[in-house]
């Protein structure tokens, strides 16, 4: 009898001691988002602008917002679910950036007890950017008990940005096509000692990502002997990166005889990069009068890529979780282009949302083998 109470005394010291250290985890993961001084954000949250030149992006290449905004999450996903309650508490932080990053994580994780706790920031959120993430991680825990509410801000909510992260997050969760595994383990394993790893006139980094029919494609491999341009892109919603894909899909032949080929990422989970691809629900969008599934299906030629968790774009120096664009944070527009004998030639990093070489600019670049391209409109 003595025994077993002298365990149980022992099991609850250890809890209290877990639970104490499981604590400061969290409040050290929010303090570091909450004390960061982030480039500024518009007022509803759905643009990030250059603190010294007012305008949309980020000048300088330099800048950690999103190595702290990437690292963060890491950090607090590993607290899920032992420290679910704590983490949850950060929803109803004074920073909307720990907001976000909390938002995230309960869905990258399918946390979908905490549904109602994400409702409340869906209806009552001052952030559109903290709303739109309440939205996709709805979709992410495939919560159907979310489909009501997630109907009446498709209709209700004010921001556009919210509105389409809760119609995509409706067809997510119709179709059971929430947030995998493999997202998940790439969020927490994490390497910040593998970031910005490439240099000009060095061999590429290796790498295999999967395409929007979940087969590996392996840069060594399929890219030997032949010129290949890396890009990418933002997501669903952007027009420069559907504006891009229409020249892709014109180009097809002009890139085959030049030896080259493309390959573009998206810093996403399978449902949205198939959803970028005219794989999943023909989404509405306010730049295009026109619809782009029937469009991609028969005429994508090139692999579109999952970067899940923004790993190889991170070791490439793309900077996933840069800046906030139509209220969701995203890499920086980039560009790499490899030669056939796998030496990185070109890597242009943009400084807003549409600033990097066109295709016709980048194929004329590997035909001329001249590589000094900088965009007219790059902040400076």
């Amino acid at each position: 009898m003595i025994r077993i109470v002298r365990f149980k005394a022992m099991l609850a010291a250890i809890l209290l001691i877990f639970s104490a250290k499981a604590s400061a985890q969290t409040e050290t993961a929010f303090a570091r988002v909450a004390t960061h001084s982030f480039q500024p954000l518009n007022e509803d949250g759905s643009f990030t602008s250059d603190r010294v030149l007012k305008s949309h992006g980020v000048k300088s290449l330099e800048n950690d917002d999103w190595k702290v905004r990437l690292l963060a999450l890491r950090d607090v996903l590993k607290l899920l679910p032992q420290d679910h309650e704590r983490v949850v508490a950060g929803l109803s932080h004074d920073s909307q950036h720990v907001r976000q990053i909390v938002a995230a994580a309960l869905g990258i994780a399918r946390q979908s007890n905490s549904a109602k706790n994400l409702h409340t920031v869906l209806q009552s959120d001052p952030s559109a950017l903290v709303r739109s993430q309440a939205a996709m991680s709805l979709g992410q825990m495939e919560s159907t008990e979310s489909l009501e509410l997630l109907q009446k801000a498709l209709k209700d909510d004010k921001s556009r940005d919210v509105q389409h992260q809760c119609e995509l997050a409706i067809d997510q969760i119709e179709k059971h096509a929430g947030a995998t595994a493999e997202q998940l383990n790439a969020f927490l394993n994490l390497d910040e000692s593998l970031f910005e790893q490439i240099h000009l006139g060095q061999t590429a980094p290796d790498f295999a990502l999967k395409d929007t029919d979940d087969q590996t494609w392996q840069l060594s491999k399929l890219g030997k002997g032949k010129w290949v341009v890396l890009v990418w892109i933002f997501a669903d919603w952007c027009p420069v990166c559907h504006g891009e894909f229409s020249d892709l899909i014109q180009m097809q032949r002009e890139f085959e005889e030049a030896n080259a080929m493309v390959a573009t990422i998206e810093c996403h989970d399978r449902f949205r990069c198939r959803l970028m691809v005219g794989k999943e629900t023909d989404a509405k969008y306010w730049f295009s009068k026109g619809s782009f599934r029937d469009k991609y299906r028969s005429k994508i030629w090139w692999p579109h890529l999952s970067d899940l968790a923004g790993k190889i774009g991170a070791q490439y120096g793309v900077d996933p979780m840069c800046f906030s664009v139509h209220a969701e944070y995203v890499n920086r527009p980039s560009t790499i282009i490899i030669d056939p004998q796998g030496k990185v030639r070109f890597a242009y990093y943009g400084t807003f949302w549409g600033d990097r070489p066109s295709m016709h600019e980048t194929l004329e670049m590997i035909k001329s083998e001249s590589f000094d391209f900088v965009h007219p409109k790059r902040l400076k």
